[in-house]
């Protein structure tokens, strides 16, 4: 994958990093957070990282501070939103903004998403609940978001199987072959990864165009 640009951010947490992979004639912007397990090398992100620049679509993924600093742990919800917040305002966005993320980022671009003037927002591995427990539900998160959302989910995710994001909330979803929360599918499942990740990518280039560039103010 050609590289990315780096550039560094202050936030009122410490610094944060931006990875951009620019389109040549962007139709829309695509600014994604990690999650608290991992970095911005999560195969999704990088999926989508590596393809959609091509198709159109800028791709920006935004290194908390506590992954720059080189912390196990994430820090608390309200400073991821924070630092994303930073994230936003320091890009010069000219193209509709979506807002988005994987796990704790897809938690954070639902609380935020709208408060940063995005048009969608872009939901993968959506944490709804932890591993084995049906509550507490992070649901009233993504009901709030007010904005045209994709939720991509892995079929087997412990942290929220499809069938248990209720249809009346209007989301749009995707749904990964027996996929677990990271994506990851079986050796010998129903696709391959490369599938999946084609998956991830193809359907996020379709909800991007049918949602967002041709409804920028996310309705």
């Amino acid at each position: 994958m050609k590289k990315a640009s780096i550039r560094s951010i202050d936030t009122p947490h410490g610094e944060g990093r931006l990875h951009t992979r620019r389109a040549t004639r962007p139709i829309a912007t695509l600014l994604l957070s990690h999650g608290a397990g991992g970095g911005v090398e999560s195969r999704d992100l990088w999926a989508l990282a590596d393809a959609l620049p091509a198709q159109g679509v800028s791709v920006v993924l935004f290194e908390q501070p506590w992954r720059v600093a080189g912390r196990k742990v994430a820090t608390a919800p309200p400073t991821l939103d924070a630092a994303l917040t930073c994230a936003a305002d320091a890009m010069r966005v000219r193209t509709p903004l979506v807002v988005g993320g994987r796990s704790a980022g897809a938690r954070s671009a639902a609380r935020t998403a709208r408060f940063l003037g995005a048009s969608g927002c872009l939901a993968l591995s959506f944490p709804l609940h932890r591993p084995g427990q049906t509550e507490p539900t992070r649901l009233p998160e993504l009901a709030s978001v007010g904005l045209p959302t994709l939720v991509v989910q892995g079929e087997r995710d412990p942290m929220g199987r499809p069938e248990e994001f209720p249809g009346h909330l209007g989301l749009d979803m995707v749904v990964i072959p027996g996929g677990d929360h990271g994506l990851k599918v079986p050796a010998r499942g129903e696709v391959s990864q490369d599938e999946a990740m084609g998956i991830v990518v193809e359907s996020t280039l379709e909800w991007l165009v049918r949602e967002v560039v041709g409804n920028p103010r996310g309705g």
